[in-house]
């Protein structure tokens, strides 16, 4: 697999990481662990995670958002993400195998930071964590978050900083506010889902800042099993769950981009996935594709995708798709 270094982090890892959100929400622990040594022994070490990652957590969030109480995971544990890689790197002893990405949900004060950095270190059993994010912007705090992290880099607990979901101009405001710290970033992106390349992109590029992306599938939405009911979200799915991506995905000129993609694969006898996949990893922008895996079949889509050549005519296809 093809590796790159994220900018000036000096971290190189393979242009596809294992994102982790479903561990103890939609998968258990046992599938869970299956996936990670499967992926680990076929080159892919980037493990994406972050506190707000649980089972716990997502119920709490339709309790708290959608005022609904009941079971749609496989587990109420918090923080289950983290929770599960640790166990696993202890049981396989793998420490030294992976490149462990986590975030800090919001309040980015000193204290603050501090205190969520060292217990993701407790949760993932280990000293120091090689990427630590911000996970979205926190207007409040989003500027003291430049001194937070590099206090907790200084201290030796990370080895580089980033933020997640920010806009090029959040990003920009980062840059501005002292001595960089700021060294990769992570975004969503997808067939449907493109403001990140007029956007954040070219700050990253002039700034040498990695890219990281999530969602090449749309958290499930390109594969077609949705509808513009939202009242009709199939049991178990994603949008099930985590009903929030409703709001991200659902509207007229995305369905009509999903069935031109679906229109697209069955003309060139390639899965949907497999075209989705590589159309993001062939923006040469793109560092590394984080794949949300729930079975080993996830990934083994992933790496044919990464293998498969996507001819430049194609690109241009979807390029005009408007």
């Amino acid at each position: 697999m093809e590796q790159r270094t994220l900018g000036r982090t000096g971290i190189t890892v393979g242009r596809i990481g294992l994102g982790t959100a479903t561990f103890g929400r939609e998968i258990g622990e046992e599938e869970a662990w299956k996936i990670m040594d499967y992926a680990v022994d076929r080159g892919i070490t980037l493990f994406d995670t972050a506190e707000a990652y649980g089972g716990g957590q997502a119920r709490l969030y339709r309790k708290n958002v959608f005022g609904v109480e009941d079971v749609r995971e496989v587990s109420g544990e918090m923080h289950s993400s983290e929770k599960i890689i640790g166990r696993w790197m202890k049981s396989r002893g793998a420490r030294n195998e992976v490149t462990i990405l986590t975030k800090v949900t919001t309040n980015f004060t000193r204290g603050h930071v501090r205190e969520a950095v060292e217990a993701s270190l407790d949760r993932l059993q280990t000293d120091r964590v090689d990427l630590y994010f911000c996970h979205a912007w926190d207007e409040e705090t989003a500027i003291e978050a430049v001194d937070a992290l590099r206090e907790i880099r200084d201290a030796g607990l990370i080895r580089a900083a980033g933020c997640s979901n920010y806009t090029g101009a959040q990003l920009e405001r980062t840059i501005g506010a002292g001595p960089r710290v700021m060294e990769a970033v992570e975004n969503n992106y997808n067939v449907v889902t493109r403001d990140i390349e007029e956007d954040l992109l070219p700050v990253a590029a002039r700034e040498e800042i990695g890219v990281i992306t999530y969602s090449p599938l749309g958290a499930g939405f390109l594969m077609g099993k949705y509808t513009a009911d939202r009242t009709a979200l199939p049991k178990g799915t994603r949008f099930d769950v985590i009903p929030g991506h409703v709001d991200v995905y659902f509207s007229e000129r995305n369905f009509r981009w999903v069935g031109l993609l679906h229109e697209f694969s069955a003309r060139v006898g390639v899965p949907v996935e497999r075209v989705a996949m590589s159309w993001v990893l062939k923006n040469p922008a793109v560092d590394v594709m984080l794949v949300g895996a729930r079975s080993i079949s996830h990934i083994e889509s992933a790496l044919a995708a990464a293998a498969m050549p996507f001819p430049d005519a194609w690109y241009a296809e979807f390029a005009g798709w408007a």
